[in-house]
């Protein structure tokens, strides 16, 4: 067993220490890593300039510099590329603040613009007779999985292209709109792809990229986007490989690219981010999470982030521990499930002790508290143990297990995993499994806890984060992930729109119908591109970018009543319900019994715009609707 590195993440540290075959068959573990040129991709932060940093790596590996590489990102994060004999080596730079590896990514209707409250703007019936937006002069960047560029909705009414410029990192190519323009001149769709040949081969991002800027002309415009007549930056996402996941490095290398265009081109930008996953805390500190928040607030730039689809997914549950209370937490594994892993996050000051107990009944633990890596295998499967450590970026301590096949899977059937309280202080504790529909659908917590099932990166505290309403029914969607953060406790999400059954562009020039909080996302997306068409574009309000358009849609929304509170102030915080079947796991956590609870139109008091955003509390059981004279006409 290696020692563990203190500036290195603890599945990093693990990874380094597990063998490739190990790395092979973990969903989480061989991500980053090259089997090529035996080789890991980790994002840094460091302190100096890039040229400084790269000249140390001369000097330090001279013999091996050809083979390092950097991708530098602003405010003093990086990409590395670096054979694996020398991660450690690297990470123990002074230059080096901390180290993590990659994480994969997950992806996370006709009248989500009428809920929205999209249609007084684009037709200029709202409270002003300057409402008439349409995102003009305002870049939408959507960061995806790429866009059919040659639908009708993403070109103008001559037949050229609204996209400022392409990049594919499938293809490692940047598209600029000359290009693309060229291709779309073709006769035939052979000719129009030998010039461009970027596609979108699941929809998703086509599908994004509608609602948040589609101009809706192959629908007449019956199916219009937001911000219908902003121009697109697009990346697509991914690198050749197996899986087609992508990844933590990549979405940061394209978050990097769009603003850099921004500046160039001079104008804002709205992003769009429809995916995520649920490696972390989540409790925002994650290298991911800071370099979006100092993203956040760098040129004219608003961060828009999906909730994540795990609200109803048995992949979380948390509990209290308290002295001399044993529980155990049990895991339902289906049939020919190749593999899993488990993190466990509490408090540092909290000691406590966990056994795994194997659906035969064969236990192993109480598990030392040592960190570093540990190995044992129940009946036919490996169990590899990690207990972390606090560091620079992250507070609490996490204790990772991954559960990997002695053959083709791991043995299914009710698995358990006992916390034996030691030392308590807190006694918080959240679990959680792999998100995105990775796992069997039998696959999950037997006693799963809704709360807390917001993905990566929408954790972090400067972007804005997206649940999902069903407006079919008016509430939230089962399906969104939602807050709080873990231990920071932030009012997560911030906004919720509509996302289910939502009908937008499709490959080849027609429409679909998706459901999800990658659809309700762009919608917030595109309404954002409008605020900062009226604040920058016209002169209303030269800094309305970053948080300041977060606060100003919170502070817009019309406070929802409900039938069991009484409400004493127009924007007050309220008591938060909770599901009985929730109470013997989080109840005894005083510092979130209150939710923020919103629904309605924007700016009725500040901007005289009425823009898309409905807020409501986490727990649907109990919303009701507001009256329909509370919307203002």
């Amino acid at each position: 067993m290696k020692e563990n590195c203190g500036k290195i993440e603890n599945i990093l540290n693990l990874a380094l220490d597990a063998t490739r075959e190990e790395r092979e068959k973990s969903l989480n573990l061989d991500v980053g890593y090259d089997v090529a040129d035996d080789s890991w991709e980790v994002i840094v932060k460091f302190f100096g300039t890039t040229e400084e940093l790269r000249q140390k790596l001369s000097e330090r590996f001279p013999e091996e510099q050809a083979q390092i590489g950097i991708y530098n990102l602003t405010n003093e994060y990086a990409i590395l590329r670096i054979p694996q004999p020398l991660v450690e080596l690297v990470a123990s730079m002074p230059e080096i603040e901390y180290m993590e590896k990659p994480k994969r990514l997950f992806f996370s209707v006709e009248n989500g613009k009428r809920s929205s409250c999209i249609n007084p703007l684009q037709t200029g019936q709202g409270t002003s007779p300057t409402s008439n937006l349409t995102g003009k002069e305002v870049l939408v960047a959507v960061i995806d999985s790429g866009i059919d560029y040659a639908h009708p909705d993403f070109c103008n009414s001559d037949g050229t292209t609204r996209i400022a410029v392409l990049w594919d990192q499938t293809l490692d190519t940047v598209y600029e709109r000359e290009t693309i323009n060229l291709a779309l001149r073709q006769e035939s769709e052979q000719e129009r792809y030998a010039i461009c040949p970027s596609r979108d081969a699941s929809g998703h991002g086509t599908h994004v990229a509608g609602i948040a800027a589609g101009n809706g002309r192959a629908s007449n415009g019956r199916y219009r986007g937001v911000a219908y007549e902003s121009e697109l930056i697009v990346v697509k996402l991914g690198v050749p490989r197996e899986t087609s996941f992508p990844k933590t490095t990549e979405l940061m290398s394209a978050v990097d690219f769009c603003i850099a265009r921004a500046r160039q081109y001079g104008k804002p930008i709205a992003l769009n981010l429809s995916f995520g996953n649920n490696y972390g805390s989540h409790s925002g500190n994650s290298l991911i999470e800071t370099y979006l928040d100092d993203m956040a607030n760098y040129w004219k730039t608003s961060i828009v982030i999906g909730s994540g689809n795990e609200g109803s997914a048995a992949v979380h549950t948390a509990g209290k521990l308290t002295l001399n209370e044993e529980q155990e937490v049990e895991i339902a594994v289906s049939a020919y499930e190749a593999s899993l892993n488990l993190q466990i996050w509490k408090n540092y000051v909290d000691e406590i002790g966990v056994s795994v107990i194997h659906p035969g009944g064969t236990a192993i633990g109480p598990l030392q508290r040592i960190q570093g890596t540990q190995r044992f295998q129940l009946g036919e499967t490996n169990l590899l143990v990690y207990y972390g450590e606090p560091s620079p970026y992250n507070p609490y301590q996490e204790i990772y297990l991954d559960f990997i096949p002695v053959g083709s899977y791991i043995d299914d059937g009710i698995w358990k995993i006992r916390l034996t309280p030691i030392r308590i202080t807190d006694g918080a504790f959240d679990m959680w499994l792999p998100a995105g529909n990775v796992l069997n659908s039998g696959t999950g917590f037997l006693n799963p806890v809704e709360e807390t099932t917001l993905t990566i990166p929408s954790t972090a505290t400067k972007v804005i984060t997206v649940g999902a309403y069903d407006a079919r029914f008016d509430q939230a969607a089962a399906f969104s992930g939602r807050g709080y953060t873990r231990a920071t406790n932030q009012v997560k999400p911030d906004l919720v729109a509509p996302g289910v059954e939502i009908m937008s562009c499709a490959p080849g020039g027609g429409y679909q119908v998706r459901t999800g909080t990658s659809m309700a996302t762009p919608f917030v997306t595109g309404s954002a591109a409008l605020l900062m068409q009226w604040g920058i574009v016209d002169g209303n309000d030269p800094f309305l970018y970053g948080e300041k358009v977060k606060a100003y849609l919170i502070r817009g929304a019309l406070l929802h009543h409900t039938e069991r509170h009484i409400h004493h102030h127009r924007w007050s915080r309220i008591s938060r319900p909770y599901h009985r079947k929730q109470t013997q796991h989080i109840a005894c956590h005083s510092s979130r019994q209150t939710y923020y609870q919103y629904r309605g139109v924007l700016f009725r008091q500040f901007v005289p715009v009425v823009l898309p955003y409905i807020v409501l509390t986490r727990s649907c059981d109990y919303i009701t609707a507001p009256h329909k004279d509370n919307y203002r006409k």
